[in-house]
């Protein structure tokens, strides 16, 4: 990549960046008093983070269907109430054991 190029494209960068940070305070002056739409905007990182996750579960082992008995073993294990911690071991150590079983089978 040329010099001149990077330049560009970091000052293109950071000033979307910036762009995306400043609008809503010129826009919005005064606090949000709509209970509805502070609902939403309180759920949109969730929301985008999900997005950006889920998808990505089922193609990080090479195999469908150990994933979704990953994916299946940490709701259940979070639905009991587990940890984070115990979650995200659950799912690996079910989906590892799901990827050894479908090399057999």
């Amino acid at each position: 990549m040329k010099t001149g190029n990077f330049w560009v494209y970091l000052l293109v960068m950071s000033g979307v960046t910036y762009l995306i940070r400043v609008v809503p305070f010129a826009i919005f002056r005064k606090k949000i008093g709509n209970p509805f739409v502070r609902s939403f905007l309180a759920y949109i990182p969730y929301t985008v983070l999900a997005a950006m996750t889920f998808p990505a579960v089922f193609y990080s082992t090479g195999s469908v269907g150990a994933s979704a008995v990953g994916v299946a073993a940490a709701l259940a294990a979070a639905y009991r109430g587990k940890s984070l911690f115990m979650v995200a071991v659950c799912a690996s150590l079910a989906s590892f054991a799901a990827g050894l079983a479908l090399q057999y089978f």
